[in-house]
């Protein structure tokens, strides 16, 4: 008898959802070997978690990285864990450069990296990455951030931003929800970039900005396993290497993040704006402390649901968000049942619908492009997210009958 293969839609509480447009970028890697995968169960674990560890709180030039990581959902964790990093990039402080592998991070906004002197923090990384360490004390242009500086008064201050009175240092503290955090002081050095000027020509530059060198971590942070360099934070505060890119007038307050979804993955981040005829833009819920999108309906088979709108709407406790370190997509229920029915309604006969560990599964016997509908997630602004069956639907393998 031939194999069959369950495929699950999710379901949660929001649906985060990587809709972004390309502009300058940084190359993305992949951070998990091919023959690493897990649960179902554990990737909802994990983006639970990645969701209580957010921190709550002019066309100019584009500066270009290069980024890697996985697309596959499955393909995390080198050991079978449960690991938050998915997509990573590298960039090079200090004087003479020393280069740090970072994971790319819309949930905050500072970029930190560990430093020489950190305690409890990983010696080595089970991804495949060499750990750095940034020393102060080898960079000619480092520069400890006083009290004085505008990060550690009013100005752009955030809760986790103190004064240490006995050293006269600006330092943090980050505490996520998951238990984990780092403590650290700020420094100013030098940050290096590849400028693109015009269509194809591609400048070295640099510019002097504030972050963070951690000097202790705990939790997830410093598992072997997870191990990295630091966080690059592409929030909307003012401590952003955006904003701050921006405040010197190098680029514009923008950034774009591509990430690939075939192949070996990886992708593109780009700091500044990308001026493409074919991009439809979707504009931002304001004063909301992540990036919030008005998502306003769904589509099966080219047919509205009928959701009530008050299900997308944003609150203080939901609403549809873009972060780049969640791995699925999730569905308020009111938006989630309509959505598992009429997808159900559209399959049958040609799919035997079940119930796997509590969720809407169906046993399929010959491709899915074959029989299930496409989904459109429509946005304000007329900005529509079209979805292939195999990019709402998760295999969870064969199953013989």
């Amino acid at each position: 008898m031939r194999p069959l293969w369950p495929f699950l839609i999710l379901a949660a509480s929001l649906l985060p959802m990587s809709v972004v447009y390309c502009a300058t970028f940084l190359p993305l890697h992949r951070a998990f070997p091919l023959n690493h995968t897990l649960g179902l169960d554990q990737l909802r674990a994990r983006d639970s978690v990645r969701h209580a560890r957010l921190l709550q709180s002019f066309v100019g030039g584009v500066v270009d990285f290069s980024v890697q990581g996985s697309p596959d959902p499955y393909l995390v964790g080198v050991d079978g864990s449960s690991t938050p990093l998915l997509y990573f990039t590298k960039v090079k402080l200090g004087s003479p450069p020393r280069e740090f592998t970072v994971q790319i991070d819309t949930g905050s906004d500072v970029l930190w990296v560990t430093c020489s002197s950190c305690r409890n923090c990983p010696q080595s990384s089970a991804l495949g990455i060499q750990l750095n360490y940034f020393d102060t004390t080898s960079s000619s242009t480092a520069g400890l951030v006083p009290c004085s500086h505008p990060i550690c008064t009013s100005e752009i201050q955030t809760a986790a931003t103190q004064c240490s009175p006995q050293s006269n240092q600006c330092i943090y503290s980050f505490q996520y929800g998951d238990g984990s955090g780092t403590t650290g002081y700020y420094v100013a050095d030098t940050f290096y970039f590849d400028a693109v000027l015009g269509k194809s020509s591609i400048a070295n530059s640099s510019a002097v900005i504030v972050f963070g060198c951690s000097t202790f971590q705990s939790g997830d942070l410093t598992k072997t396993e997870k191990a990295v360099d630091g966080i690059f934070g592409f929030g909307q505060g003012g401590l952003s290497v955006v904003s701050q890119l921006s405040s010197h007038g190098i680029t514009p307050r923008v950034f774009s993040h591509c990430l690939k979804g075939e192949g070996s993955g990886g992708g593109i981040l780009v700091l500044g704006e990308i001026l493409e005829p074919g991009i439809v833009y979707s504009p931002l819920v304001p004063s909301q402390s992540h990036y919030n999108l008005n998502l306003q309906s769904i589509a099966v088979n080219g047919q509205l649901l009928s959701i009530d709108p008050a299900a997308f709407a944003t609150s203080n406790d939901r609403g549809t968000i873009v972060d780049s370190g969640t791995t699925l997509a999730y569905l308020v229920e009111e938006a989630y049942n309509p959505f598992v029915s009429a997808v159900t309604a559209t399959v049958q006969p040609s799919v035997t619908p079940t119930i796997y560990k509590g969720n809407q599964c169906y046993l399929v016997s010959n491709s899915v492009s074959e029989v299930f509908p496409p989904v459109s997630l429509n946005f304000a602004g007329g900005a529509s997210m079209l979805l292939k069956p195999q990019e709402y639907l998760i295999n969870l393998g064969p199953s013989v009958s």
